[in-house]
């Protein structure tokens, strides 16, 4: 157990845990380390880490969304919960908002906008796990998380995304390098190919 606490930490850290209190989160992903100890078979050829993470996810999941913990106090709700009466010019930006981003997601080449709609639910459905993006495509979850990267820089890059920039007050000029820096960044991990 001790060996392994780090991969807890790793998998904790990732986790969207709601207001599951952290230390509430880690006790979880102990719970799910120790099954992954006593259900691994090193025979089976995988490293312990791949067969332990999905289970310490699956338990720190379980501990998230349990019905037994404590409900959330009026407070919390109350800062949580959209206020009754929204502004309506806050409702106008918004909706300004939501319509750059559809437009500029549509302007996507046709892969990496299946990719972006599935990964972040844009198609009316669920968001997908790299792995079933990578299904859908004939690709594995690797190459699917590529392409979502690739689909972010592209997004990223002023020449496509000056609309958006310009209704969220990020079109200055040290947001177009950073967006730059990391589009080269990212040129240079892949070898300088733009592989679609």
């Amino acid at each position: 157990m001790a060996r392994h606490e780090g991969l807890v930490h790793a998998v904790v850290r990732r986790q969207v845990l709601g207001d599951l209190p952290f230390d509430e989160a880690l006790q979880a992903g102990r719970i799910g380390l120790w099954r992954a100890i006593l259900g691994f078979d090193p025979a089976r050829g995988f490293a312990f880490s791949t067969y332990a993470w999905p289970a310490i996810q699956r338990r720190v999941w379980r501990a998230v969304k349990s019905p037994s913990r404590p409900h959330p106090s009026a407070e919390r709700l109350a800062s949580i919960l959209p206020s009754p009466s929204p502004d309506p010019g806050q409702v106008w930006e918004a909706a300004q908002i939501r319509h750059a981003l559809h437009t500029l997601i549509q302007r996507l080449p046709p892969r990496l906008r299946y990719v972006m709609e599935a990964r972040y639910g844009l198609n009316g459905h669920r968001p997908f796990y790299y792995r079933q993006i990578g299904a859908a495509l004939g690709l594995c979850g690797e190459r699917a998380r590529q392409l979502h990267t690739e689909a972010l820089v592209w997004l990223r890059h002023p020449a496509h995304s000056y609309a958006l920039r310009s209704l969220l007050g990020r079109h200055g000029l040290a947001d177009y390098r950073e967006a730059d820096t990391q589009a080269q960044r990212w040129l240079r991990r892949r070898g300088g190919r733009d592989v679609r």
